[in-house]
């Protein structure tokens, strides 16, 4: 089982500045937690998420000599991905690939064909620099702008992503549509389909709806989930102020195995995570 903590979500909507000494305190405090892996933060235009500007000088002070978690970082072009393989402590690349053409035209002001060419070139990026490529297949579960959407869709990319060798993929909820009755054949159908695949989770989800998606996903063999500390974060195009990111408070309690996190310390992240997000 794998948690992926998500402070680089959580974080990247606020309009309000955090201070890199607050991000570099937080995120030291999360890696005690014991999580697979940490998305720290993003390697992406300033004009796009001003709040993530100031990612390499956030890593420069993370303290990574007693931790076991890994670094994920976030790219959406071959720059940002030539940036974040100058750094030796990101084990991921993360991309963003969606099933809507007109979300991947906003989100990376490419078209879906074209930033799978992208993807190429960070794949071959990746196995040079030792890293391993992680694509999130955004709005997988549908989207908002009345554009044709099927699960098929989301075979036909994963489809063409293994002939990349990309070999993590997290299918994720960028809207909070996400229920059962689609959460479960698209995982059960692509883990069986693409064993070679290691399939994520990424919901979005109102406090009241967390617990089906995370049984729907895994009673169909999803073990990796990405979750953020009292559900901060989320998407603005959710266009619904109840709806953020997986509460990890929340996810841990779903899973009886023991999955080797400090108790300890993630009450002190939940405490701390307060004072960051100044609730």
């Amino acid at each position: 089982m794998k948690i992926i903590e998500c402070p680089r979500d959580a974080m990247q909507g606020i309009k309000e500045f955090i201070p890199t000494s607050t991000k570099i305190t937080y995120i030291n405090q999360l890696l005690k937690v014991g999580f697979h892996t940490i998305d720290f933060g993003s390697f992406v235009s300033e004009k796009a998420i001003p709040q993530l500007k100031d990612t390499a000088e956030v890593l420069a002070g993370l303290d990574l000599s007693h931790s076991s978690s890994k670094l994920l970082s976030i790219i959406a072009n071959t720059i940002g991905a030539e940036t974040a393989c100058n750094f030796e402590e990101i084990n991921y690349l993360g991309f963003p690939l969606s099933v809507s053409e007109e979300f991947q035209k906003r989100n990376t002001n490419k078209s879906i064909d074209e930033s799978l060419r992208v993807i190429e070139e960070i794949q071959n990026l990746s196995v040079k620099n030792n890293k391993e490529l992680l694509v999130y297949l955004s709005m997988a579960f549908g989207n908002p702008y009345g554009e044709n959407y099927h699960p098929d869709i989301v075979s036909e990319l994963t489809e063409k992503l293994k002939q990349l060798d990309v070999s993590i993929v997290s299918l994720s909820d960028t809207i909070g549509v996400s229920d059962p009755s689609n959460i479960t054949p698209l995982f059960s159908t692509l883990i069986k389909e693409y064993p070679t695949i290691e399939f994520g989770a990424h919901f979005h989800t109102t406090t009241d709806k967390w617990e089906e998606k995370v049984d729907s996903a895994y009673l169909n063999g999803c073990r990796r989930f990405d979750s953020a500390l009292k559900g901060f974060g989320g998407c603005p195009m959710a266009k619904d102020d109840l709806t953020g990111n997986m509460p990890t408070e929340k996810l841990i309690t779903y899973f009886i195995e023991d999955l080797g996190l400090s108790n300890q310390e993630l009450e002190r992240s939940l405490t701390l995570s307060s004072s960051v997000f100044k609730l």
